[in-house]
């Protein structure tokens, strides 16, 4: 019995190593309109300056739906998209800040911690419609104001960039 143990976990060690050892998959191209680019400090990159993203690739990943009210609208508003730290991840950003440009740019400055500490949100959507960009669109920097009363604040307000286009990591 103890040599066919010692097999088994011979032959699982051996299966851990080939999994290790395989590359990890590639940010794909983008094969649609590119609506974000994230340079700076990335590792992973799908173009010879940074990392573009397509709305298909940010809907394939994990997806994040939150209501709240925010200071440009009357009523509260069901936003979705992938967390931020989802597409950091992807880009394989690194860094100690992230500066949002958006179509009118319009600058913030936001610590990368924020993307680890709330469930900071790029929405494509609002009220489950995606977002033309006379209507803060096509992405849209959002954070759980309502879950937490430090969010509810001039400083996060402003970090909040519509008509997102690029972040830069530094």
């Amino acid at each position: 019995m103890p040599l066919a143990w010692m097999r088994s976990f011979q032959a699982l060690a051996a299966a851990l190593a080939l999994g290790l050892a395989l590359p990890v998959a590639a940010l794909q191209p983008a094969t649609g309109k590119v609506i974000l680019s994230i340079s700076g400090n990335v590792a992973e990159k799908n173009t010879t300056q940074a990392a573009v993203f397509d709305l298909a690739m940010l809907k394939k990943l994990p997806q994040r739906s939150f209501t709240t009210m925010t200071p440009w609208d009357k009523q509260p508003i069901k936003f979705t998209g992938p967390l931020l730290r989802d597409v950091l991840a992807a880009a394989k950003a690194t860094g100690t800040t992230i500066k949002a440009v958006a179509l009118n740019d319009y600058q913030s400055s936001i610590p990368l911690d924020d993307a680890q500490k709330f469930d900071v949100i790029l929405a494509h959507q609002m009220n489950d419609a995606d977002i033309p960009v006379k209507t803060k669109g096509p992405l849209f920097i959002v954070y759980p104001y309502d879950t937490k009363a430090e969010l509810r604040s001039a400083t996060y307000y402003e970090r909040s960039a519509w008509q997102l286009k690029s972040l830069t990591i530094e």
